[in-house]
């Protein structure tokens, strides 16, 4: 993409920034944190609100409801929506940002039919089955197992273990999974994608209690849960190359949102701490950076738009952006401590939050550890690490 719009961009622009300004005001408030339910049906009703615009799915295909755009008009919603105070993407993150892209690319078209336009819809919530108690960043240590129960597609599997922190699992209808589907198998090998309803006996979440007061993390255990061999996306065992695709599509645009938000927190603190030269260096430094980041996104949503994978330099933007959001919340927190009590305490509270999850985000999305692998081993060719 260009820095600039071109005309269709700025016909898009112009059309979603006039929506916004009259949708996000007769917006009611978000409920509180604590309640999950509330929140599923306030983010689900933005989702639909969205669909019925028709600015849900820019960039998915027409076929499944999406709008049939491109990447970086994608990018341009995200951008619009952000600078508009509208409501973040909430419980539909995975299905917006991992497993509906994955299904749009890599499922059987009945499959994609029936599962990705409720997604759009705001109808169905999916939380990820990745992580494990063993098997964090190293996903291809993970040990849930799946059996084939009967023969051909016809066939269930039956799938015992443990998922953990899986985002939104206590509200989700749908979770997308990666399972061992081959017996005795190790590492990438005997891997599937499994997409299993959330509702099927054997399934037990029990929600996580975080620093921050919420409990959006959970932990799944499955016991000999029953799931269609035809949920499979993907070939028996090529579940790593499907999986590796839902991370990358996670990396490319989920974290516009908090660029977005770090490059605004920026400006508020060059605001309050004008006069302190120090303090106006650090922070010239770090918006001269968010600036790079800016552009090192850019250029990977116009490498997307061209059909060219952007994994390893997706893998360079995580890098530098949750190492440099961490080291912006360091920076606010000292002046939303003390101004806690001041003028403006609801501004203190949020910026005190988005210092918690600024500091998560060396860690979503993958960790910055496994990033650097990516990037030395894959990328400069560089011997593998001791692991």
């Amino acid at each position: 993409m260009h820095l600039y719009d071109d005309e269709p961009q700025a016909r898009l622009r112009s059309r979603l920034r006039s929506w916004l300004a009259d949708a996000v005001p007769a917006l009611p408030s978000r409920p509180p944190r604590g309640d999950a339910r509330a929140r599923r049906a306030y983010d689900l009703g933005w989702q639909h609100s969205l669909f019925e615009a028709g600015f849900a799915g820019i960039d998915w295909p027409v076929e499944v409801g999406g709008q049939g755009g491109t990447a970086a008009e994608q990018l341009i919603f995200l951008e619009e929506t952000a600078a508009a105070g509208a409501p973040g993407i909430g419980v539909n993150l995975v299905g917006m940002m991992h497993a509906g892209p994955t299904l749009v690319a890599m499922a059987s078209g009945q499959l994609r039919s029936r599962l990705v336009p409720p997604i759009l819809r705001g109808e169905q919530v999916w939380c990820q089955g990745f992580s494990e108690p063993g098997a964090g960043s190293d996903l291809a240590a993970l040990q849930t197992r799946a059996v084939r129960d009967g023969s051909g597609e016809d066939a269930d599997y039956l799938i015992t273990g443990q998922k953990v922190w899986s985002t939104n699992a206590h509200v989700a209808d749908w979770c997308e999974m990666v399972v061992r589907t081959e017996h005795g198998s190790t590492g990438h090998a005997g891997l599937s994608w499994l997409a299993v309803p959330m509702d099927s006996p054997g399934i037990e979440v029990r929600p996580i209690r975080t620093i921050d007061g919420g409990a959006d993390f959970c932990e799944v255990f499955l016991d000999e849960v029953r799931c269609p061999a035809a949920h499979r996306v993907g070939a028996e065992g090529d579940g790593w190359r499907v999986a590796m695709a839902t991370l990358t599509q996670e990396r490319l645009l989920a974290f516009t949102g908090d660029l977005i938000d770090a490059t605004r927190l920026a400006d508020q603190l060059a605001h309050r701490l004008a006069g302190d030269r120090r303090a106006e260096e650090e922070i010239g430094l770090v918006k001269a950076q968010l600036a790079s980041a800016w552009a090192l996104l850019r250029r990977n949503v116009s490498a997307s738009a061209y059909g060219q994978a952007p994994r390893f330099s997706v893998s360079t933007f995580k890098l530098g952006f949750s190492r440099l959001a961490n080291r912006l919340g360091a920076l606010a927190a000292p002046v939303a401590v003390a101004g806690l009590g001041g003028p403006e305490p609801e501004w203190a509270a949020e910026t005190l939050d988005k210092r918690l999850w600024f500091f998560a985000t060396e860690i979503a999305g993958g960790t910055s550890q496994i990033q650097r692998d990516i990037i030395a081993e894959r990328l400069l060719a560089l011997p593998r690490s001791g692991r």
